[in-house]
């Protein structure tokens, strides 16, 4: 039997042991672990969040084999995972050892998430990835469409919608707890790198431990500046999404999970501007408008970035967090001040003082890594899976495409394009380096 079909057998056979963790059996798990065969993993970007995803692979399988464009970061790891084989380029990796491989982490600069993502699908590989999903609003569809197609576990790497209190919010929220939500706030304290600045003057030489255009991957060419490489890249237009891309995934997933928060028609954005097209804003506020979706009515959602918060007054004398989220409906507000929805209170407080928690609808989380390793096993889909979470970065990325544009921005979201203002579909995808596809 080849060693493909005795690893998907494998997957099918603790199908049972992965559900039974889902109904609250903590020993369920530990035995699907123990009595059937581990899951291989290949981790793509191992330092920064990579080192601890690439740990996280470790807790759950085995780690056969890393790969980073950063000397110092790939030998770091290598020290703990010291039978994983070594690589600088992911698709000589997944080439080499496609048929050794059940599952990829991605935990690269944003730019180089669809590229890997959709070639280890392609290949049957389950494939978990950092925040945000993709780089692009069209590379965050082809990954849906993608991951459907090749029946793979998906997940994407916002680790706070495996904690219960952000389920316990959903759930509030979706029970009418709230009423019917009609706008959304939303905030952050980044950028924490710097932004709002052009391009480097003077190309550095490229340090020996670091390969270039492995780092570049799709994206256009350019010299190497230590502006870019190993942490400040967020804030660049060509390999970061910005406050918003590296945030809003985490910060905005309580209110768009509990009010459906997909598919905005129009976007606008009130910023410092993108400078020289090199960098995002130093800062920005974002309003977003949602249709009715259903039962549910029309809604607004603004993200505020680089300082700006939404008015105290709707805190009804809470602290301000510098990370939060404020969801607002008929019947009153729940204020989260934290990055990851894992705390929350419903205002006014004296409007509140009876309420009960709904029934849970939402299961509760084995750990965030666990239900992917949960869902590659055959058990359920984890609940940041691709189709959920490539909605989202959709959702979230047409933020950065009104940034770019520089005006108001209307959206057909079936299409993918942007109806009232034709040169902004530029900055919906872009063309790859030659020798990357998607």
């Amino acid at each position: 039997m080849s060693q493909k079909s005795t690893r998907r057998d494998f997957m099918k056979q603790s199908s049972g042991l992965s559900v039974a963790w889902w109904v609250g059996s903590s020993s369920a798990f530990a035995d699907s672990r123990s009595s059937v065969e581990r899951l291989n993993f290949a981790c793509i970007g191992v330092g920064g969040k990579g080192s601890s995803d690439t740990d996280a692979a470790g807790r759950n399988g085995n780690v056969v084999a890393l790969c980073d464009i950063d000397d110092l970061q790939l030998e770091k790891k290598a020290r703990k995972f010291p039978k994983a084989k070594k690589y600088n380029d992911y698709r000589k990796m997944l080439a080499e050892m496609g048929d050794k491989i059940d599952a990829v982490t991605i935990s690269t600069p944003d730019h180089s998430h669809a590229s890997a993502g959709i070639l280890a699908m392609k290949m049957g590989k389950h494939c978990f990835i950092q925040k945000p999903l993709t780089w692009s609003i069209f590379e965050a569809r082809m990954m849906r469409k993608v991951a459907t197609k090749q029946k793979v576990a998906t997940q994407m790497g916002n680790q706070g919608t495996a904690e219960a209190g952000l389920r316990e919010a959903v759930d509030f929220v979706r029970a009418g707890g709230l009423g019917a939500v009609r706008e959304v706030h939303v905030w952050t304290n980044r950028p924490v790198w710097p932004q709002g600045t052009g391009r480097p003057k003077l190309a550095l030489p490229v340090p020996n431990h670091v390969h270039w255009y492995l780092f570049l991957g799709p994206a256009p060419d350019r010299p190497y500046h230590s502006a870019y490489h190993p942490f400040n890249w967020r804030g660049w237009v060509d390999f970061g999404t910005g406050a918003l891309g590296d945030m809003a995934c985490h910060t905005a997933n309580l209110a768009v999970m509990a009010a459906d928060l997909f598919d905005p028609v129009s976007v606008v954005a009130d910023s410092t501007g993108i400078v020289e097209n090199e960098t995002f804003p130093e800062k920005a506020t974002i309003r977003f408008e949602f249709p009715q979706r259903g039962e549910l009515p029309p809604a607004t959602m603004i993200w505020y970035d680089g300082g700006n918060v939404p008015p105290k007054e709707l805190l009804h004398g809470e602290k301000m967090a510098t990370s939060g989220s404020l969801l607002i409906g008929d019947k009153g507000s729940l204020y989260s001040p934290h990055s990851y929805g894992v705390d929350w209170v419903l205002l006014p407080k004296e409007n509140f003082a009876d309420v009960e928690k709904p029934e849970p609808t939402l299961p509760r989380s084995p750990g965030h890594f666990e239900e992917f390793a949960i869902a590659c096993r055959g058990g359920p889909p984890a609940v940041s899976n691709f189709d959920h979470a490539g909605r989202m970065t959709e959702t979230i990325l047409l933020g950065n495409v009104a940034l770019r544009a520089g005006t108001k921005i209307e959206w057909d979201a079936k299409n993918l394009r942007v109806t009232n203002v034709s040169e902004a579909n530029q900055y919906v995808r872009r063309e790859y380096r030659e020798g990357w596809t998607l």
